[in-house]
């Protein structure tokens, strides 16, 4: 069970940053900006230095591993949209439950968890598949979470974000060939590699400022948040096995769409003055619950 010898080892470092929450280590300023720089800067350096060193990834799985990407969103539609609807009649929480069954947590937890099971360089290809994450997180993740659907909710600047511009950057030095020299390479591996632990250490500190209520959940948060962490990747890793994907990028797409719900849903929540407690709940439930529910997935990679 090496997985879940690294995922234990993944979350020792969430209560590292939930104990230095409590001791005033860490808060909501600090958080932020550290949140900030993660997501502006030490995220995309992560995923650059995944194409830099001696051997580059290979070239020929970049359209491959859009394609896969973009057909992954567009299934995902249907928990977002139809599955939610199953559990609750209550439109705001359709939206609430939609959303969290859509979107992962790869950019904070993703990718950390993808270099532990994969190595590094798998990172490059976890950045292809979730780039389409981009464009409809902004449409239809907005959407859920407001209650309304319209297009207009995108905003093509997102399009320009940090990470994105880094996963077309990353994937132009994999298919023009290029090596980095060691003196680049060296300080943005340096860099990128602040993302795991300072990624983490965040989802623990803000876990220690969540009222006790909002910890316990309920019985759709946590139907919720067993299709979020097991029938979404299971259903996925099945469909794309019998369309005959290759194993390397289907392991890792599964492992991708596996993680927690996205930490986007509480901050839309409140740009767009929605209740976050519902959200709030399934990205904890859920934080935990990948400790054991992604080892148990990554068995089937074995068969």
């Amino acid at each position: 069970m090496e997985n879940l010898e690294v995922m234990v080892v993944l979350f020792i470092i969430v209560i590292l940053g939930y104990v230095a929450c409590k001791l005033g280590y860490m808060g909501d300023k600090f958080d932020k900006k550290l949140s900030s720089m993660v997501v502006d800067i030490t995220c995309p350096l992560l995923v650059l230095s995944s194409v830099m060193g001696d051997e580059l990834p290979d070239r020929t799985l970049i359209l491959p591993l859009l394609g896969v990407g973009f057909l992954t969103y567009i299934l995902l539609l249907v928990f977002g949209f139809g599955v939610s609807r199953l559990i609750t009649r209550n439109h705001d929480d359709q939206g609430m439950i939609g959303f969290a069954l859509m979107f992962a947590n790869v950019g904070f937890i993703g990718y950390p968890i993808v270099s532990s099971i994969f190595g590094p360089k798998a990172i490059f290809y976890a950045a292809l598949l979730n780039m389409p994450n981009t464009f409809f997180i902004f449409t239809a993740g907005v959407m859920l979470i407001k209650g309304e659907y319209s297009i207009k909710q995108f905003n093509p600047k997102v399009l320009f974000s940090p990470a994105l511009l880094a996963a077309f950057g990353a994937a132009l030095l994999v298919a023009f060939g290029v090596h980095t020299p060691d003196i680049i390479a060296r300080p943005v591996t340096m860099v990128g590699n602040v993302t795991v632990p300072a990624a983490l250490m965040i989802i623990g500190s803000s876990m220690a400022k969540l009222p006790l209520k909002e910890i316990i959940g309920s019985p759709k948060v946590y139907l919720s948040s067993l299709l979020r962490l097991v029938a979404v990747p299971l259903s996925i890793y099945f469909l794309f096995r019998v369309c005959g994907v290759s194993d390397q990028v289907n392991n890792i797409n599964t492992v991708v769409i596996a993680m927690p719900v996205a930490s986007f849903g509480t901050m839309f929540c409140l740009k767009y003055g929605r209740n976050p407690s519902l959200i709030t709940e399934m990205t904890f439930i859920t934080t935990v619950g990948s400790i054991i529910t992604i080892p148990l997935i990554t068995l089937l990679f074995s068969k």
